[in-house]
């Protein structure tokens, strides 16, 4: 069970549960399981895995992710309900060690409209709930949903309540966003004040980006309201606005040490690492301006900066690159790289394959890509081993191969086979452009009938030689997906991503979607 010296600040990270909220950054088993293999060497406290009851593949995959972690707490999440929390404690049972979180609504707005509960049932309920899940774990934690908008007096009746069933940590949501940093510290330290047993349990805190001020609130909640656990998502990934942001609130506590005076034991070093990873799997791209984790945080364009810099670092930079995980593309490997060396440069990026087949078509991949590109790094070997991955995932759509032409005054045109449950499709469109030809001639086949949201092209690294990782986004009958591709020909990209994207809905897999 995760505790929290007065000294001590708890990192629950809610990358693979409520950071998957976002529309299509649903990840499949093998992709949380490489996010939750990262999460362990970042040294987070406590990985929640996802939310066990919404469906067969949240379950299955938090079962795989609590037979590996060691060295974290594993948690899932649970509606106030006997259901939900067995379902949780069944795919916990591989843990070396496990917490329960389960949740219901305290705002009148929630109970009246979303539960159409009353206060004295939700009352009830919530301490049903956490008395039950204590017959599986010892670690529970407790959220009141809805948190920021309940009424103090009931919050402190169902709090209370829930410490005396064995609540270990109660975790303070701010659902909707809606907190202002002072307003919100000095709500948890009433809480705190007013509930006799409150020093029984880590308290906590759970904020949404809706007015921009998560972080600010997380922090407020911790030096105010004296919160020891910060829940938050690598780049603030999360429905609506998102979340708090795990890599600004790990630096913001360790660079203003003299302010917060707490400690964390997060690996800082691979805070970029982790960022990475997360952006390539669920194809949210991290804006440049980013703070810790974007391509310009520690860019310098202004002359009397960068100037100051030269000087002496400290000038303009009140943390170091490197202290993050920054680090100059460096070449890692080349065409004459062997398989034992390209293997261990897998086990160095935390890239666990779970067979020798997997390892060698991984291989097979690189020495394509070595034969196209010069020049192979890092994030080149993490984009190939995902595109592998995701081309593997439910592929009842996969590419084969694709040629176009296009030229000044001519309406490009593309030919593309892929294979659709096993037949080879052979289909040509023209477009306006060389990737709208090739969609439309996928489409010509398919016939998805899906609208395009959103179609992002990134460089993996730098230079004309780059490859290219496509985002595709696909909505449907009220389901949104992404499909990812990468490789040096944009245009194959874009045929693989959209293919990606095909396969995700053809899956068809539903998901409750809880809001905390």
């Amino acid at each position: 069970m995760a505790t929290a010296p007065s000294d001590r600040l708890i990192i629950f990270d809610t990358t693979l549960r409520d950071g998957e909220q976002s529309p299509g950054a649903s990840m499949t088993r093998d992709e949380k399981i490489r996010i939750a293999r990262q999460l362990e060497r970042l040294k987070v406290d406590v990985i929640e895995a996802g939310f066990a009851a919404s469906s067969q593949g949240d379950f299955e995959a938090i079962k795989a992710i609590a037979g590996l972690i060691k060295d974290s707490t594993v948690c899932s999440l649970s509606r106030a309900n006997d259901r939900d929390i067995s379902r949780a404690a069944e795919a916990l049972a591989p843990a070396a060690r496990k917490r329960i979180h389960t949740f219901i609504a305290t705002s009148p707005l929630h109970m009246e409209k979303k539960l159409r509960m009353t206060p004295d049932q939700v009352f009830e309920q919530a301490k049903q709930a956490v008395r039950f899940a204590r017959q599986f774990t010892d670690d529970v934690e407790f959220s009141p949903e809805d948190g920021s908008r309940s009424d103090i007096d009931f919050l402190c009746r169902v709090l209370e309540a829930v410490i005396n069933e064995g609540a270990t940590t109660i975790n303070f949501a701010d659902t909707v966003g809606y907190g202002v940093p002072e307003l919100y510290g000095n709500m948890l330290k009433t809480l705190r004040e007013r509930i006799p047993n409150s020093d029984k349990a880590v308290w906590s805190v759970h904020c949404h980006n809706d007015l921009g001020m998560a972080v600010a609130n997380s922090l407020a909640g911790v030096k105010i309201g004296g919160a020891r656990q910060v829940e938050c998502t690598i780049n603030g990934l999360g429905e609506r606005a998102g979340n708090t942001a795990l890599e600004e609130i790990v630096m913001a506590v360790r660079t203003r040490k003299d302010y917060f005076n707490l400690d964390v034991g997060v690996d800082t070093a691979q805070i970029v690492p982790t960022s990475k990873l997360v952006a390539q799997i669920t194809g949210f791209a991290v804006q440049p301006n980013k703070s810790v984790v974007g391509a310009n945080a520690f860019a310098h364009a202004s002359g009397i900066h960068q100037d100051g810099v030269l000087k002496a670092r400290d000038t303009y930079e009140i943390m170091r690159a490197e202290d993050v995980g920054w680090t100059a593309n460096k070449i890692v490997l080349g065409k004459l790289s062997g398989r034992n060396a390209f293997k261990q440069r897998l086990d160095e990026l935390g890239i666990a394959l779970e067979s020798e087949a997997e390892i060698n078509a991984a291989f097979t991949r690189f020495k394509e890509l070595a034969d196209r590109k010069a020049e192979i790094f890092d994030e080149d070997i993490m984009a190939l081993v995902s595109d592998e991955q995701h081309s593997h995932d439910n592929e009842y759509f996969r590419f084969v191969s694709l040629s176009q032409h296009s030229e000044t005054g001519e309406r490009p045109q593309a030919s593309v086979v892929f294979s659709m449950g096993g037949a080879e499709m052979t289909c040509e469109a023209q477009g306006n452009g060389p990737v709208d030809a090739t969609v439309n001639a996928i489409e010509s086949k398919a016939q998805s009938g899906a609208e395009l949201l959103l179609f992002s092209v990134n460089a993996i690294t730098t230079g004309t030689q780059s490859q290219g990782e496509v985002t595709m986004r696909l909505a449907k009958a009220g389901r949104i997906v992404n499909g990812i591709g990468a490789d040096p020909d944009i245009v194959v990209a874009s045929a693989k991503a959209y293919l990606s994207a095909l396969n995700k809905l053809y899956s068809k897999v539903e998901k409750l979607n809880p809001q905390l």
